[in-house]
Order: structure tokens, then C-alpha cells, then sequence
């Protein structure tokens, strides 16, 4: 946390001093109380008397003061560290790879986010301060005690072992309980959001699956419930053991007190204490005793809220402390422009070597596969998903990649963008290592049309320009129009300014597709990677998206995963994978001319549909 409190360095000094200055504020009524009795009173001084009661009302409203400079400085302090811990955790996340997001649940990244870094922030906005004036208080009271009467400030004094004691074995207890809630927090937020979103909601309802799923939350939830009930008895018991230490400590000196002022003495065997004690000294020191216990309660609780506190801020580096397995290169290669040349030269890659790990708690290690269309994505998750897969795309040519569910295109398709890095040998781009271009610059020269179209919760407009930072109304209206979408927007009440529901739930799956089509012609990237997601659409539907993608190819290096006929049939070269290797490469003329997988899976599968399309 020193490092986060670095560029705060003027501000802490802030803080420091006007704890300072208001525990020295802090000493003064018990002083003033004490002149008043031993002072003023007897001496009859009504003037001094008034002096002393403006000092009464003045040193409060001053301390007021100096401590709303002090509240506003550390919660300066500490919403800016939170704001610089939030915003490095949220980064650090963005650069995680994909794998990464497929085997951790969401809700739980969430809760690390969210309650994890409210918890840490509570510890340097409220506990930090807290123990820092505490501390300070402690010291100066007790000097200005030992200069009152030393015997009884070591009297006071006796019974820290108490609060050390007290709050050692609660911070342990309350800090195993505080992880444990924030876990089914965790847990219980990753529910919500997995039930709750459109599409969980829809799965829940159409199995009818809503009292299971009301089971499961109140599960999570009783265990949050009952851990928050045991956290505060834990508590109540410390503060209870807290409140009979200090009332131990204040009858001792209460009673010691008495005993000097009316005997003007005390002997402790051949010890005689005689200091001249007066009943402004006992009032002083009873005060002082409150400005005393309470530090010293604080110090104790403190101790435990910091421990607790301590939890969050280990959760939240728990996340920071991944390493990136997608990393930007250190030296990046310096090209003006990507011609499209792709070349893949004997790679091979498992989903389990490139699992980032260190994250247990939210990393579901037993996940075996994605959505339907992307099965071939974790043909061998515990083995190799690709092996010595060699082959090249050349600049602006039309590649198929055909093969069973499982082979792995989509994993083949996901190593170009680098979403993945490759388990042993090379993927290259214009013949330079995908690992040494820079991120940002890959990332714009390739657009990925997927089989799921993802849109955001906002309008159409800002759904397209997504793609485009700045991009023009002119702009947006072409790039729809070339994707056939145009006369669909314009036919809506408030055209582009759409708002298009969670997860584009509002279009249907034909206008979802046609908008992330369209997204990518505003993209205008050199290398197009498409996973047809045709094959569950009308055929009106299909007509359009068809011919937005045949535009959207024009003059573009297309790595296609083919699920149509057409698309198989008018492609430069057929690449068919098997079990993540490449086992025929060539034209549809020539590999079923050879007679191996590709002219079964074209008796199989493509047949039926080069009769439908004769029949049209």
C-alpha cells in the first residue's frame, strides 16, 4: 500500500498534522477543569472563571473544525487510492486472455471489484486514520498523566495485557470469519448474475427451474446471514471485555485516588507515594482516564478491523498477482500497415497449459466446454486441443476451415487474434511472430465475426461505432447498409438510436448478426475471421447475411469456418481439420476427388444442402 499512497505523500502530511493538533486540543478541558476546581473556584476569580468557560466552548468548535480538514483529507486520500486499486484491478483484468474468462465465473470478478475493494478502501479511509490518532492519543495522555501523578498512570496503565489479549484472539477469529463471508458473497453474487441475466433467466424459466434456483440463493444467502450474526456477538463479547478492562482500570485509580487525597498519602510496603494530590488532579485524571480507555479500545478494535480489512486488500492482489499469459511484447515489431499473410508453422496448444491458474476460488476447473457453436473449442482441454498444425493463408485469399465438431477450428481462428498464445510452435502474420506485434495494432488490423453476436445494452448507433471511435452518421449508415441493415434501422421508431435490450435481445438472430457484420466493415480490418452462424437462420435471413458477407470479403485475407455449401464452394482453398491436426488441404474439386474426410463429410453433411440449393 506504500506505493498507492505515494502521489497522496502532501495530503497524509496534512492528516498527520492535524491529528496532532487535535489530540492536543483533545488535553486541554481536562486542564481547564483542573484549574477551574483547584484554581479559579477557590480563588474566587469570576473573571477567571468566564476565561475558563469561553476555553470550554472554544477548543471543541476549534477541534470541529481542524477535523473536518482532517475527514476531508483522508477520505481524499483514501477514495483516491481505492479509485487508483479499482482502476489497476479492472485494467489488469482487460489484459487477462480469454481462457482466463472461460473457466472464471463472473459474479465472483464482481464481488472482487465491488465488495472487496469497498472493504479495503474502509481499511484506509477508517482504520488507518483511526489507528494513527489513536496511537498518538495514547502517547500524549499518558504524558500528560505521568506529569499529574505517575503512580496512578502506571495504575491505569496495568491493564493492557487485557485489551492485547482480547483483541489478538478476536482478530483471528473475526478474520477467518470475514473471508468466509466475503466467499459466499462471492458465490452468491456469481449466482445472481448468472440467473438473472437474460439469458440465464430464460433457462431458468423454460425448465421451470425457479424454486430450485430460490434454494440455491437462500442457501448462499443463510450462510452470509449466518456468519454476519456470529460476526457480531464476536463483537459484542470483545467490546463487553473491552468496557470491564477500562472499568477495572478507572475504579483502581478511582479508589487509589481517594485514598491519597484523604490520607495525603499512600504507602506500598516501605514505598511512600506523597505528591500532594488534590481533588483537581483526581477530576483531571478521571478525564484524562476516558481520553485514556478510549484510544486504547480503539487500538484494540482497530487491530481487529484491520485484520478483517487485511482480507479484501489479499482478495483484490489475489487478482493483481496474475500473471498475463497474453502479454504485450516488450519489443514490438514497428510495421506501418498489415498486408494479411497468415502462416501457421507446426503449432500445437492445450487449454491446460495455457490456464493461468492462482485464482482457485473463482477458477472452475471442472468446466468442459462453451456455447454449442464453439464446441470444437475444447476438443482436448486436459490434452492437446491443436498438434503440428502447419499451413498459410496468402494476402486477400478465401480459406474454409471444414472439419467434425471438435477438431478445432475455432481454437485455430482464436490463435490469429491471439486470445490465446500457442502451446509450441508459431502463428505469424506477414511473417513476424503474432507474440511480437503490438496488441492494439493486431488487435485493429483483425476483425472476428463469432457464431454468438455479443451487443451491448445501448443504442444501435453506439452498438456499430463500437468498432470506430468517432466514427460519423455517415459513416454508421454505410457500414449498415453494406451489411443490409439499413432498411431494418430506418424502419424502427427512433432508427439508430435504438436501444437494442441486454445482450441484443431485443433484435432478432438474423439483425444481431447483420449488426456485428456491420460493426466489422466499420472496423475495416485486414483479416477477416468468420464463424458462420447461418445455420439456425430463416433463409430470408440468411439470403442477406450472405451477401453482406461475400461485400464484407472483397479484397480482405478470410479465414472462414464454413457451416454452408456456398461458402465451402467459393472458397480459394478447403483446409479440413481432424482431432486438431490438418489432415487435407486443396480445392472441393480436388479433396473429393481424393476421397478422404472431406468427400465423407460432403456425402454426410453438404450433400442435402447442394440439393436444396439446386431445388431453389
Amino acid at each position: 500500500m506504500i506505493d498507492y499512497g505515494r502521489p497522496y505523500g502532501k495530503w497524509i502530511v496534512v492528516v498527520l498534522l492535524t491529528i496532532l493538533i487535535v489530540t492536543g486540543l483533545s488535553l486541554v478541558p481536562p486542564l481547564l477543569m483542573r484549574s477551574l476546581i483547584d484554581g479559579a473556584i477557590p480563588a474566587e476569580d469570576m473573571g477567571w472563571v468566564t476565561r475558563l468557560g469561553l476555553a470550554m466552548v472554544a477548543v471543541p468548535l476549534l477541534s470541529g473544525a481542524i477535523g473536518v480538514l482532517q475527514r476531508w483529507a483522508s477520505a481524499f486520500i483514501g477514495e483516491g487510492i481505492i479509485f487508483d486499486l479499482r482502476g489497476q484491478l479492472y485494467g489488469h483484468l482487460q489484459r487477462m486472455s480469454l481462457g482466463f474468462f472461460t473457466s472464471t465465473r463472473t459474479g465472483e470478478l464482481m464481488s472482487r471489484l465491488n465488495n472487496d475493494v469497498v472493504g479495503a478502501q474502509q481499511a484506509v479511509t477508517g482504520t488507518a486514520v483511526t489507528l494513527v490518532s489513536n496511537i498518538i492519543a495514547v502517547v500524549a495522555v499518558l504524558i500528560v498523566m505521568l506529569r499529574l501523578q505517575w503512580l496512578l498512570t502506571l495504575m491505569a496503565v496495568a491493564i493492557l495485557p487485557l485489551f492485547i489479549i482480547a483483541s489478538r484472539r478476536v482478530g483471528r477469529l473475526l478474520r477467518t470469519v470475514r473471508r468466509r463471508q466475503m466467499e459466499y458473497n462471492a458465490s452468491m453474487s456469481a449466482h445472481m448474475q448468472e440467473t438473472l441475466s437474460v439469458s440465464g433467466a430464460l433457462l431458468v424459466k423454460l425448465f421451470a427451474r425457479s424454486r430450485y434456483e430460490e434454494g440455491r440463493f437462500s442457501e448462499n444467502a443463510g450462510h452470509v446471514r449466518d456468519l454476519g450474526v456470529r460476526q457480531a456477538i464476536i463483537g459484542r463479547w470483545f467490546f463487553m471485555a473491552l468496557g470491564l478492562a477500562s472499568a477495572i482500570g478507572t475504579a483502581a485509580v478511582f479508589w487509589t485516588g481517594a485514598v491519597m487525597v484523604i490520607n495525603g498519602r499512600l504507602s506500598i510496603g516501605p514505598l511512600v507515594v506523597n505528591q500532594g494530590l488534590t481533588i483537581g488532579d483526581i477530576v483531571a485524571l478521571t478525564a484524562l482516564l476516558g481520553q485514556l480507555y478510549g484510544p486504547l479500545s480503539g487500538l484494540s478494535n482497530a487491530r481487529v478491523e484491520f485484520a478483517t480489512s487485511l482480507v479484501s486488500f489479499e482478495r483484490v492482489f489475489e487478482v493483481l498477482d496474475l500473471p498475463l499469459d497474453v502479454s504485450q511484447p516488450q519489443d514490438p515489431i514497428d510495421v506501418d500497415s498489415m498486408e494479411g499473410a497468415i502462416e501457421f508453422r507446426d503449432v500445437s496448444f492445450s487449454y491446460e497449459a495455457g490456464n493461468t491458474g492462482g485464482l482457485e476460488s473463482v477458477q472452475r476447473y471442472t468446466w468442459r466446454g462453451m456455447t454449442e457453436g464453439e464446441a470444437d473449442d475444447v476438443a482436448a482441454r486436459s490434452g492437446m486441443a491443436l498438434e503440428g498444425m502447419s499451413f498459410n493463408v496468402e494476402p486477400g485469399e478465401l480459406v474454409a476451415l471444414v472439419g467434425p465438431s471438435g477438431a478445432g477450428k475455432t481454437t485455430t481462428t482464436y490463435l490469429v487474434p491471439r486470445l490465446y498464445d500457442v502451446t509450441s510452435g508459431v502463428v505469424l502474420i506477414d511473417g513476424h511472430d503474432v507474440r511480437r506485434w503490438d496488441l492494439e495494432q493486431l488487435a485493429r488490423g483483425i476483425g472476428v465475426v463469432t457464431q454468438e453476436s455479443y451487443l451491448f445494452h445501448d443504442t444501435i448507433a453506439a452498438n456499430l461505432g463500437y468498432a470506430r471511435q468517432g466514427a460519423t452518421p455517415e459513416e454508421l449508415r454505410a457500414a449498415a447498409e453494406a451489411a443490409n441493415l439499413s432498411d431494418f434501422i430506418d424502419s424502427l421508431p427512433q432508427g439508430y438510436e435504438t436501444v437494442v435490450g441486454e445482450r441484443g435481445y431485443r433484435l432478432s438472430g438474423g439483425e444481431k448478426q447483420r449488426m456485428a457484420i456491420a460493426r466489422v466493415i466499420l472496423k475495416d480490418p485486414r483479416i477477416l475471421i468468420l464463424d458462420e452462424a447461418t445455420s439456425h437462420l430463416d433463409a430470408q435471413s440468411e439470403t442477406m447475411i450472405q451477401d453482406a458477407l461475400e461485400r464484407v470479403m472483397q479484397g480482405r485475407t478470410s479465414l472462414v469456418i464454413a457451416h454452408r455449401l456456398s461458402t465451402i464452394l467459393s472458397a480459394d482453398r478447403i483446409i479440413v481439420l481432424d482431432q486438431g491436426r490438418v489432415v487435407e488441404q486443396g480445392t472441393h474439386d480436388a479433396l473429393l476427388a481424393h476421397g478422404g474426410l472431406y468427400a465423407e463429410l460432403y456425402r454426410t453433411q453438404f450433400r442435402a444442402m447442394e440439393a436444396g440449393i439446386a431445388e431453389g
